[in-house]
């Protein structure tokens, strides 16, 4: 698998069939080969959509919209203006639930996190995927790095999410500006190491904590994040922020555990034994 981003050699026709299956143009200079798939949760976002699939580059290799029961028309709407959408029902419940269903539906060597809202610009996803083809594992959107910006966050959420992040830098060694956003992309092959197992919003939250603890390399991505268009979002700030805490909490726990298991260890325990017989036996030796 090719992972360089390299520009189109001058004069080169990128619509060639014999070049097309391999790099997928983004610009008149440049072009990629790993495949990219997008996946958008939804439920009852018909209204939305439209906005969503408008501001998507057209390089982009699938779509996979999981839908969570709507009962509106959005799995009709999302097949009119994408028609190879790949639709996947939701069979749990929660963003989280919607998203490890979608990555698991994904066929491309990218993954990207898109919401059904409105609020996040497509076109931003090229800055997420030239992170990752330069060498970034994860490339993690946030508001408030430098070029960031948001216009629906109220006070409350905004002190909540910077508490929480402070709490995930110190506790974990993390370098975040933004924790509680859901516009990332990741290499595919990066699910084997963090194994996501939470069904709410704070699926984000689990996500950035366990690629810090997965040693993978991390890049931020300045993102604007634009009102929800139509429809009332189903986060709750300090129902959800709750459960983030808890996430944070347990996630520290459970290194903590690890920690104990490891002095524990019986190769530990061997291996002081065996240092210990041979320093006795030094100095029967002296």
């Amino acid at each position: 698998m090719s992972s360089v981003l390299q520009p189109a050699t001058s004069g080169q026709d990128l619509d060639d069939p014999s070049i097309a299956v391999i790099y997928r143009p983004i610009s008149s200079h440049l072009a990629i080969a790993p495949p990219v798939s997008v996946v958008i949760p939804a439920m009852n976002e018909a209204e939305n959509l439209p906005y969503v699939f408008k501001t998507l580059p057209d390089w982009i290799h699938e779509v996979v919209l999981v839908d969570g029961n709507s009962t509106d028309d959005t799995v009709g709407v999302a097949r009119e203006l994408w028609p190879g959408v790949k639709v996947v029902g939701q069979q749990g419940r929660g963003k989280g639930d919607a998203l490890i269903t979608g990555f698991e539906a994904c066929t491309g060597d990218i993954i990207v996190m898109v919401d059904a809202d409105g609020s996040a610009d497509g076109n931003e996803i090229v800055s997420y995927v030239s992170a990752l083809v330069s060498g970034a594992d994860f490339a993690k959107g946030s508001r408030f790095a430098n070029g960031g910006g948001t216009d629906d966050m109220t006070f409350i959420r905004r002190m909540g999410n910077r508490a929480l992040c402070a709490i995930v830098n110190r506790k974990f060694g993390a370098r975040y500006t933004d924790l509680c956003y859901g516009y990332n992309a990741f290499w595919r092959h990066c699910l084997d190491k963090i194994e996501l197992d939470c069904t709410g919003f704070e699926i984000e939250t689990l996500i950035n904590i366990r690629v810090v603890k997965a040693g993978l390399k991390v890049q931020e991505i300045p993102s604007h994040e634009y009102l929800r268009i139509h429809g009332v979002s189903n986060l709750r700030a300090v129902r959800d922020g709750l459960r983030v805490l808890r996430v944070i909490l347990r996630e520290r726990s459970n290194r903590r555990a690890l920690r104990r298991v490891g002095r524990r260890s019986p190769l530990l325990d061997s291996a002081r034994g065996d240092s210990m017989r041979g320093d006795s036996m030094r100095g029967e030796l002296s």
